[in-house]
């Protein structure tokens, strides 16, 4: 994408979910250091390993090419966590730049074990190219699922990465059940297809069998500079009400 995204509506569409998260009572921060990152979710009981996609051991993330959300409780504890980073593929797609591990290693040769692999056959995967916004990571603690942070935090993330990059697509990789319980649709995802990436990674004990879930850079657009403030209010106040912290 081309044009520029118009600060004050990516601030306003920014300041709904902001303001959704605090009724919630969490309180979401925005970094971009990711070695501080990797502290924190390391430090964070129950949730799994960081994909090295997102460690700066196995993959460095250039300074503007990067962020990551946190939130925290009325107890200052760890409520959820979210990352995203920027994959020019310009003269690649994300199929290549999977099954080639160069979206999980800066340097396979050096960092991959030799049974290390990836597959993708999502046909669409060959399709997106260009600047290519990939979200990861998401995380919500087992005590407050099911009230509404993730649909706040990919909104977040979403008018974030449209007003850093304005991205020609956002993508991510999601587990099977994740579609077929519905929790996907908090995502705001439009499209998704299987085979978006059969994955094993030794040494990170990963395998996976994820889809391709993602949206186009106009249809990101469209949500962050065209969203109905009644609408997106509603949605998110259905939401059942914040629990206490464990």
């Amino acid at each position: 994408m081309t044009s520029v995204a118009n600060p004050l509506q990516v601030s306003r569409f920014l300041h709904l979910y902001d303001d959704a998260a605090a009724k919630k009572g969490i309180k979401l921060s925005i970094g971009f250091d990711f070695h501080e990152y990797v502290l924190i979710t390391e430090a964070t009981p129950t949730k799994r390993r960081t994909y090295p996609n997102f460690r700066p051991d196995r993959s460095p993330i250039k300074s503007g090419e990067g962020y990551w959300i946190i939130g925290v409780d009325q107890t200052n504890e760890i409520a959820l966590t979210d990352a995203a980073r920027l994959y020019d593929l310009s003269h690649s797609n994300f199929a290549e730049h999977l099954q080639s591990l160069n979206a999980f290693y800066a340097n396979p040769a050096m960092h991959a074990h030799p049974e290390d692999r990836c597959s993708c056959t999502a046909p669409s995967a060959k399709k997106i190219t260009g600047k290519v916004a990939y979200h990861g990571d998401l995380w919500v603690r087992k005590d407050l699922r099911g009230h509404g942070l993730a649909k706040i935090t990919a909104g977040i993330a979403h008018g974030v990465s449209f007003a850093m990059w304005a991205p020609d697509f956002l993508c991510s990789l999601v587990a099977r059940f994740s579609l077929d319980k519905g929790l996907v649709s908090q995502y705001e995802m439009l499209h998704d297809e299987p085979g978006g990436s059969i994955l094993q990674l030794v040494e990170e004990d990963i395998v996976d069998d994820d889809w391709l879930i993602w949206l186009t850079g106009e249809e990101l657009r469209g949500q962050v500079e065209r969203h109905d403030r009644t609408e997106l209010l509603l949605a998110l106040s259905s939401s059942p009400a914040r629990r206490g912290g464990t």
